[in-house]
């Protein structure tokens, strides 16, 4: 979609036009993409020239100018900075003296980028951050799509309204079991842990993101072991489980992959999604012999997200595009487990999972599936920061338990029920066994992390 110059413009608009920079009133928000950033650059840069000259790169041009590159050429096809602010903001000289004069300056920059692709995720990421992810402290923060940009991306096909109506859950958060050892050599041997930790209450079950199809452990026998183990387990319980079985392979197999195991019976599936690349789990999602729910595990984000000045945000990369591929439910690290991530970019990656689009109101919400080291202890931290539309994963806090996993399970599910009645954990679990000694009240059983909570 090309823009129109409107005819009032003279030669000297249309000279400015070819620049790469304007005010944010002279773009049209519907033809192009909105990315922010962080910056830091030397105090004696140009940091508005560095910034133009990223837009450049970014778009028509080179580090040297070309013949072909013309003012038309540029007019139709650049990005421009259309904001650009320092932290602090210094507004007369000698300012930096009161700040120590530091010798980077801090920055925020917007660039508007045309809409020089088709709705696809390879050329987004080459253009709002292909070549500029190599030049130094710049991280991506935000992206705003367009509307015609979005209708091309279906997103999740069950999401958080699909799962629960799957399982036949509405309110309360749900409760996710991922198999420990990650990693075991039997189908057998995952299959009986399945079933303890879903006659226990689990919800879902699921793949560590270690295991998928290998010669040791085939996923046809993986997937025919457990689903007999739950049906039985859904039998005793009275409750329905879904078994996300991981599928990650090259691209090919993958899809080979996802037939195959719902032909053994599969009722869920699950997905390395940042490994395998955004395109195959967006082409698997939108693929319609994919009748079951999609998990997206985070392994390989912490490359993209960690470092604090380069890289692209966790909730861009756990949450946003996750949502956009197709995840209809995505694990992410919590900041009072094992994973170091802040309360801040938690809450935030959640956030971009549920909150409306209103420029693509057909984008379901995906379920947000913090993890990484969650015990009972910390279930009423998870629903204070996140609401109680969350799935809540926990490996080695059901397995470890010190009387097994169906007294793990059945401890998490006593956690949920005291903060969905507005009791403290502590407090129910005085009269609730499994989370007594979960929390370590009772003195029960071989020292564990449970006995430090």
């Amino acid at each position: 979609m090309e823009e129109k110059i409107p005819t009032e413009f003279d030669d000297f608009d249309l000279e400015n036009l070819s620049k790469p920079n304007a005010l944010p009133e002279d773009i049209d928000y519907e033809t192009h993409i909105i990315a922010t950033y962080t910056a830091m650059l030397h105090r004696k840069m140009d940091a508005f020239y560095m910034m133009q000259a990223v837009c450049v790169e970014q778009s028509t041009g080179t580090f040297v100018p070309v013949p072909a590159e013309t003012p038309e050429q540029r007019r139709k096809h650049v990005a421009k900075v259309i904001g650009w602010w320092r932290f602090p903001d210094f507004e007369y000289e000698g300012a930096e003296d009161f700040f120590g004069n530091p010798k980077m300056h801090q920055y925020v920059v917007q660039i508007a980028f045309p809409l020089n692709f088709k709705p696809q995720f390879p050329m987004l990421f080459t253009t709002i951050y292909g070549n500029i992810s190599m030049g130094g402290p710049l991280k991506m923060v935000d992206v705003r799509f367009p509307k015609a940009f979005l209708k091309e991306f279906k997103g999740p096909k069950f999401g958080d309204v699909g799962i629960r109506k799957l399982l036949g859950v509405k309110e309360r958060p749900l409760l996710n079991n991922m198999i420990k050892p990650c990693v075991y050599s039997d189908p057998k041997i995952g299959a009986d842990l399945a079933y303890k930790a879903a006659v226990g209450g689990c919800d879902i079950i699921k793949d560590d993101e270690l295991i998928a199809d290998v010669d040791f452990n085939p996923i046809t026998e993986r997937v025919t072991a457990f689903m007999e183990a739950l049906d039985k387990a859904d039998s005793e319980k009275g409750e329905k489980t879904l078994y996300t079985v991981n599928i990650t392979d090259r691209v090919e197999r993958m899809f080979e992959l996802a037939d195959i195991v719902q032909e053994h019976g599969a009722n869920a599936i699950m997905v390395n999604h940042i490994s395998t690349g955004y395109s195959a789990l967006r082409k698997l999602a939108e693929d319609p012999s994919v009748k079951v729910p999609i998990l997206g595990h985070m392994d390989l984000a912490g490359a993209f997200y960690q470092d604090p000045v380069s890289g692209i945000s966790s909730p861009l990369i756990l949450g946003k595009f996750g949502r956009l591929a197709g995840c209809d439910t995505i694990v992410h690290p919590a900041p009072y487990g094992k994973a170091p991530t802040t309360a801040d970019r938690f809450k935030e990656t959640a956030r971009q999972m549920v909150m409306p689009m209103r420029n693509a109101p057909h984008i379901k919400r995906t379920l947000p599936m913090p993890s990484g080291g969650i015990t009972q202890s910390l279930v009423e931290k998870c629903v204070q920061d996140l609401g109680t539309n969350i799935m809540i994963g926990s490996g080695g806090g059901i397995h470890a338990h010190p009387d097994g996993p169906i007294a793990g399970a059945k401890a998490f599910r006593q956690a949920i029920d005291a903060v969905m009645e507005g009791i403290p954990v502590r407090e129910y679990a005085k009269d609730h066994k499994e989370l007594g000694v979960a929390l370590g009240l009772f003195g029960i059983g071989k020292k564990t992390e449970f006995t430090s909570v």
